[in-house]
């Protein structure tokens, strides 16, 4: 079962099984509410669908409605896609291509060959419970190691396609930030260009191998994004789930779209006009899935306080955030995120 290029899942999940108090193996079953309590299928729902052309629309009342459809989707649902977004359909294959031949590579190779800055990362060493397993692995990248051929070992012609799609996705995570930006009156709309660089950035490799367990089963457990703005290229395979309404939707996916979503800082920074929405990844028992996110993330010293006055946050830094974040984790297990930082109201 699986192949070499697979990291070693089942076991790893196998004896976290073993070590949890509340659940052994032996009464371990796909459905089993210690796994996942949402094991009622999801409807399934497509994102609101913006088209990017009207922003460079000559129309001065095109540009204001493709603007004002991009902050709606912000604030009602957290999540949107993006179609006419200026990223070829040759570029999102060339990456889905190159990105399958990283990935087919034997687990062996991946694990300790120091590939792309050493950040292959597989399942989640910090789950206390199965309920916090990611059945999934990843190349997590800082931009700056992009540029670096020394990162690619025997994979070369990767290093070029990562280089020219990074620059793609930054340049429409930024014209998207400044909407945003603009749309709250913020005076200075090139904020996000001085705290946001190539030294901050991200792009994160993920694949989601076959799980032989159950497709109820986590590939990402349930999460928010600790950024500003995430932008994700995903395949037609599916499995991306978020929360609207309190009630978990599974997103249809678009052959012709990316899909936006709003992170836990532009959410502060926006005073909770704009939200930080919990999502998840469900496995597939049939085929792996494919999937590239771009992470528009400040400079740990940047300030993260809110545009407007009263704040709902207190003013912290990015370097605070994610220290925080990773106290959690270690400590619990999961994320809290941004209700360690909020205002106590006062009585």
């Amino acid at each position: 079962m699986g192949s070499i290029s697979d990291p070693p899942l089942l076991s790893d999940f196998t004896q976290l099984l073993r070590s949890c108090p509340t659940v052994s193996s032996s009464s371990y079953s796909p459905s089993s509410p210690a796994l996942n309590a949402d094991v009622v299928t999801p409807r399934e729902c497509e994102l609101p669908v913006i088209d990017l052309s009207g922003l460079r629309s000559e129309c001065k009342a095109e540009r204001r409605s493709c603007a004002a459809a991009i902050c709606r989707a912000s604030t009602e649902w957290g999540f949107f896609q993006v179609v006419n977004h200026g990223i070829s359909s040759e570029l999102l294959g060339e990456m889905r291509r190159e990105q399958g031949k990283l990935f087919e590579t034997p687990f062996e190779t991946k694990a300790r060959s120091a590939l792309l800055n050493n950040s292959y990362r597989w399942g989640n060493p910090a789950a206390t419970s199965p309920a916090q397993f990611s059945w999934s692995e990843a190349f997590h990248v800082p931009l700056t190691k992009i540029s670096d051929p020394s990162c690619y070992g025997p994979f070369i012609s990767l290093g070029g396609v990562m280089m020219e799609f990074a620059a793609a996705m930054s340049r429409l995570a930024r014209t998207l930030a400044g909407v945003l930006a603009e749309n709250l009156r913020h005076r200075d709309c090139s904020a996000f260009d001085e705290t946001c660089h190539e030294s901050t950035c991200f792009l994160r490799l993920n694949r989601y191998p076959v799980c032989p367990l159950s497709p109820e089963m986590f590939g990402l457990v349930p999460h928010t994004d600790s950024d500003f703005l995430t932008i994700l290229y995903q395949d037609q395979v599916g499995g991306l789930q978020l929360l609207k309404d309190s009630r978990w939707v599974a997103v249809k996916p678009n052959r012709d779209a990316l899909i936006v979503n709003i992170g836990d800082l532009l959410q502060a920074w926006s005073n909770d006009v704009y939200k930080s929405v919990e999502h998840k990844v469900i496995t597939n028992d049939q085929v792996e899935r494919y999937s590239v996110a771009y992470f528009l993330c400040p400079s740990y010293d940047s300030p993260i306080g809110s545009c407007t006055e009263p704040s709902v946050y207190r003013k912290f830094t990015f370097g605070e955030y994610r220290k925080q974040v990773r106290e959690d984790v270690k400590r619990n297990g999961h994320k809290v995120g941004l209700p360690r930082f909020k205002l106590q109201m006062s009585a």
